[in-house]
């Protein structure tokens, strides 16, 4: 997108209102971000929590915060607003606090309907981008006859769970995804291993006893009622599959780009120079240590944690590494071997704490990346120009792994096919590989 709008072309305004996960808010904002900076005005719609949780904007006057209140609902802890917040097997409060936000939002965007004019500061809406499970959302658009674009995640994703849905169940006619109660997933479809498909395919299709609904559910109902598809990616990214995923989803699809992050703003590479971290890295190599870090929201278990350990020790590499501590483990525990520290001191750096990882990613000192392949870990990675070294964990992680296999620029630990389990001479091999292969010091 360029910095300056057409002359010709008025400005919009357009509602975002993104699931309640920083994985979708940041790349969200992200695209704020680059429609305010064509003159395009935005109302970023979330709860107030996860809205003071945001890093500065560049374009705060045009781009609205609204903060739209998270309703208290029985099992959801007390202040969780996001899934940073919450265990992913125990989304459903979460699910069912967030179809709450129906109500507030049809308000708000009654009001902005109504209230819209010209020299107003707040106009008629001209779009709504919503999330996959932000189905109410599209709902409220069509009832105020405002267009909504569905905002989907990876032609790669749409692709691999949409034939593996076909292949099991027969399907609705009007839905890539509409399947009944009960799923079979004893085989995978073709390229995915048995362990992924199993623990998706049950998150994707059951039904939340609370809710009625499934997350296949959802989609299914945005997709209805939307005017339009969009994707955080582009067909020179997926090649075939984007064409395959414009096909399935039988609307217009709109190819937004990888938004990766603006180096400034609060998120950028020339952020935390102070950081205990960054003042690590300053003293390694150039292009001599793996950054380790497999998200916030799924943590490894302590046996898993442990593998890690083993095979970033075996590898003999110099390392960084973003620990996330394991659910429900005491703080005052060391998930860690046993001397793991004492043995790696002085070439490998373990932190529990916040890191910037853009600001780590794009240290000179960084020379590849091990990643469970989350969307916006990837699209960072790849934009410093790191080779992958890839354990993906759940959810897109897998299809987003594959995808970056096919195009050479990393490779997976080898796992399990029954259970997707891995162990430290894999994890090891990986590591090592990586070095020969990319000659890392």
């Amino acid at each position: 997108m360029d910095d300056a709008r057409s002359a010709s072309s008025p400005p919009l305004h357009v509602v975002i209102c993104p699931w309640l996960a920083f994985g979708h808010i940041l790349p969200y904002l992200e695209l704020a971000e680059r429609l305010a900076s064509r003159g395009h005005r935005v109302s970023f719609l979330s709860t107030p929590k996860n809205l003071a949780r945001l890093p500065p904007r560049r374009h705060a006057t045009i781009i609205d915060l609204v903060a739209l209140p998270l309703p208290r609902v029985e099992g959801l802890p007390e202040g969780a607003e996001s899934t940073n917040d919450v265990p992913g097997d125990r989304l459903e409060p979460l699910f069912e606090a967030f179809d709450s936000l129906a109500a507030p939002f049809a308000e708000f965007l009654r009001a902005a309907c109504a209230g819209g004019g010209e020299g107003s500061r707040r106009p008629r809406p001209d779009w709504i981008v919503a999330d996959t499970l932000t189905h109410w959302a599209a709902t409220v658009a069509l009832q105020h006859k405002v267009p909504c674009a569905m905002l989907v995640s990876t032609a790669a994703v749409i692709s691999a769970f949409a034939c593996g849905a076909r292949e099991h169940a027969e399907l609705a006619a009007d839905s890539i995804f509409e399947q009944p109660a009960t799923v079979a997933v004893e085989e995978p479809p073709a390229g995915m291993p048995r362990y992924e498909w199993k623990r998706n395919a049950a998150g994707l299709f059951t039904p939340h006893e609370r809710t009625g609904m499934s997350v296949a559910r959802r989609i299914t109902l945005t997709l209805q009622r939307c005017t339009i598809t969009a994707m955080r990616s582009c067909p020179e990214w997926e090649l075939h599959a984007f064409s395959h995923a414009a096909a399935l989803l039988g609307k217009p699809l709109v190819p937004l780009g990888l938004l990766p992050p603006s180096p400034d703003g609060g998120r950028g590479a020339g952020m935390n120079r102070d950081d205990a971290t960054v003042q690590w890295l300053d003293a390694q190599p150039p292009k001599s240590v793996v950054y380790v870090a497999l998200g916030s929201e799924v943590p490894l278990r302590v046996d898993q944690v442990h593998e890690m350990a083993h095979g970033l020790e075996m590898a003999e590499a110099r390392f960084l590494w973003a620990l996330r501590p394991p659910r429900g483990v005491p703080d005052d525990m060391d998930v860690l071997p046993p001397g793991f520290q004492e043995r790696t001191r002085g070439h490998g750096l373990v932190t529990m704490g916040w890191v910037s990882q853009n600001t780590v990613l794009a240290h000179g000192a960084v020379g590849a990346f091990l990643t469970h392949c989350g969307r916006s870990s990837l699209i960072e990675g790849l934009l410093y120009g790191h080779p992958l070294i890839m354990l993906p964990i759940s959810g897109d992680q897998g299809p987003n792994a594959r995808l970056m296999a096919g195009r050479k620029v990393g490779l997976q630990v080898p796992r399990d096919e029954d259970d997707g389990s891995f162990n430290r001479e894999g994890m090891a091999n990986a590591i090592g590989s990586g070095l020969l292969n990319w000659k890392l010091e």
